[in-house]
This record gives C-alpha cells, structure tokens and sequence, in this order.
C-alpha cells in the first residue's frame, strides 16, 4: 500500500506559476511509476503527466512546456512546477502511484491521493 497526501494547490492570476507536491508513505517509493491527473468541474479526470522509476518523463499536449514533473526517491516526495498557468488549468489536481512504468490512464494507477485544488483566475 502507498498513501498519497497533496498540497500546494492555490490560488493564482493567468500567467503565475505553482509548485505541487505530493508525499508518499509505505511501500517503497522507487518501486512506483507516478502520475498526475487534473479534473475540473463536469469533466472527466485526465492525466497531466507522469514520471516512470527510472524518471522518464511524458506530459499532456496543453501542459507540456508549462509543467514539469519530477520526483525525489530519498524525500519520497512526487512534485509538479506548473509556470504559465492559465484558466483551463483549473480543477482538482491528484497525484497517482502504478507499479506499471508507462501509465498513463487512471485504471492504471492503484493509489490515489486526495486531490488539491488549483483555480487560475482570468
């Protein structure tokens, strides 16, 4: 079992910048490829990115130049740098553990955190 726990969500002007994080507890951390997903209001949960165990990278189109994943294996701690927000970036945003390295789709993530919010105002 591996327990999630978001923060750093907020809220920011169009163009301003957030820092996500997301801490692990249980397992070991290193063994899981790990995601993050956004949902806003009326929509379905999409993936934002994902950083495999051997910290390959992959992004959703509309995110990618804007947000970075990146994970420390020694603070067991998963983050998303997202610069350049805007509007459509707002929605609940949730990390997510897969024992699977190229996960992308949210049946193939095990463990879910609670989500934190992000509103980017216009």
């Amino acid at each position: 079992q591996v327990h999630l726990v978001e923060s750093g969500g907020g809220l920011v002007q169009a163009g301003g910048s957030l820092r996500l994080s997301c801490a692990a507890s249980g397992r070991t951390f290193s063994a899981y490829a790990m995601g993050w997903f956004r949902q806003a209001p009326g929509k379905e949960r999409e993936f934002v990115a994902r950083i495999s165990q051997i910290s390959s990278t992959a992004y959703e189109d509309s995110v990618k130049g804007r947000f970075t994943i990146s994970r420390d294996n020694v603070k067991n701690k998963l983050y998303l740098q997202m610069n350049s927000l805007k509007p459509e970036d707002t929605a609940v945003y949730y990390c997510a553990a897969s024992v699977r390295p190229a996960a992308w789709r949210p049946n193939d993530y095990g463990y879910w955190g609670q989500g934190t919010q992000v509103t980017v105002s216009s």
